[in-house]
C-alpha cells in the first residue's frame, strides 16, 4: 500500500489511540486517587442485598453457557453483514455471490446445532 492509501485510516487510528488513551488514564487515576479502605465489610460478597448463604461455586446447567456461545457466534455473523451492506453496490455480483455463501454456511450450522438440540430446554 501507498502512503495515500494508508491516510485514509488515520482518522481510525487516531480515535483507537484516543480511546484506549482514556481507557487507560481512567483506570490508572481511579487506582491512585481512590480510597484505599479495606474492611471486612467491604471485602464480604454483594448480591442484590441479601446476605450470602452456601458455597458460591454451584453447578449450572451447561445449556445457559451454550446458548452465550451460541448468541456470539451468530452475533458475529451480523457485524461481517455490515460492511457487506455498505459496499453492496461497490462489490458487484461477486459481493453478493460471496455473502450467500457465507450466509449459507452459518445457515447449516444453525440448523446442525437445532438438530442436535442444543437450544431445546427440558
Amino acid at each position: 500500500m501507498d502512503d495515500s492509501n494508508l491516510i485514509q485510516y488515520a482518522p481510525i487510528a487516531i480515535m483507537f489511540a484516543l480511546a484506549a488513551g482514556f481507557v487507560a488514564i481512567t483506570m490508572l487515576a481511579t487506582h491512585l486517587l481512590g480510597p484505599k479502605r479495606k474492611t471486612i465489610t467491604k471485602l464480604e460478597s454483594f448480591e442484590c442485598g441479601i446476605e450470602s448463604q452456601g458455597n458460591a461455586r454451584v453447578p449450572f446447567n451447561i445449556k445457559y453457557f451454550l446458548v452465550a456461545i451460541l448468541f456470539v457466534l451468530f452475533d458475529v455473523e451480523v457485524i461481517f453483514m455490515y460492511p457487506w451492506a455498505v459496499n453492496f453496490a461497490e462489490l458487484g455480483i461477486a459481493g453478493f455471490v460471496e455473502m450467500v455463501l457465507f450466509v449459507i454456511t452459518m445457515l447449516v450450522g444453525f440448523f446442525y446445532i437445532i438438530k442436535k438440540g442444543a437450544l431445546t430446554w427440558e
